[in-house]
This record gives C-alpha cells, sequence and structure tokens, in this order.
C-alpha cells in the first residue's frame, strides 16, 4: 500500500523521505530539509540528530514532550545553492498546537561534508 510522503511531493514515502530515513545520502539540500521536515512529522528523532552538523547539533530534540505538535503541511519557497557544498532553503511549516494554528518560517543553512548533506542552522520567524 503507498503512503504519501509528509514532505508535500507527490510521491510514496518509501520512494521519497523514506529512502533517506533508511541512510540514502540526499541529492541536495532542499531534500534533506523535506527529509527532516518529514522525520519531524514521524518522530525520527535520531534521524534529525544524525543529519545535524556536529557544531550546532544539540544534545536531544524531546520530540515526545507534550504537548506534541500536529504537522499540517510544508511549503518550500527558496532552494538557493550557494556553491558545491553550501546552500540555502527558506520554508513555511504549518502545525497546530494546543488547539491554535502555528506557522514557522524559516531559512535554514545546509553545508556538504563526504558527499552528505547536513542541516547546519537557520533563521527563524514563528507565528
Amino acid at each position: 500500500m503507498k503512503t504519501p510522503c509528509p514532505c508535500g511531493l507527490p510521491r510514496d514515502y518509501d520512494d521519497c523521505c523514506g529512502r533517506l530515513h533508511r541512510g540514502a545520502p540526499a541529492p541536495d539540500a532542499e531534500a534533506l530539509m523535506r527529509s527532516r521536515y518529514a522525520a519531524y512529522v514521524l518522530g525520527l528523532e535520531g534521524y534529525l540528530l544524525d543529519t545535524w552538523h556536529a557544531t550546532t547539533r544539540p544534545a536531544s530534540l524531546d520530540l515526545d514532550a507534550e504537548p506534541r505538535p500536529k504537522w499540517l503541511g510544508l511549503k518550500v519557497l527558496r532552494h538557493a545553492p550557494g556553491d558545491a557544498d553550501h546552500a540555502t532553503v527558506a520554508f513555511v511549516a504549518r502545525y497546530k498546537l494546543g488547539g491554535r494554528a502555528h506557522r514557522l518560517e524559516e531559512t535554514s543553512r545546509f553545508v556538504r561534508e563526504a558527499g552528505r548533506w547536513f542541516y547546519l542552522d537557520g533563521d527563524l520567524r514563528e507565528g
């Protein structure tokens, strides 16, 4: 049975972010960002930490803390490769928390090391 990918692309999860969650390298920063959003939706803390650059990675994310957000959707606004090993991705993620809708807007920075992309950091706006 096909399962829609949480990242918003019209693809089956196993053929989209599921491949990355199982260890395949992301082809670009946008694919990594989409897979990280899907990991938040699915509660895959290990994947999120593994794809976070070691210089900025937190010790844990505590994704099971209550109340848990209900992720509603992702919209990629812009993917801007800087050079072969740096890129930014601007996106909006919508979620519900405690009955209220929220909007998280971020421009994320990514770096590629040894052929793998990592989330470095980002400029965040929540509303």
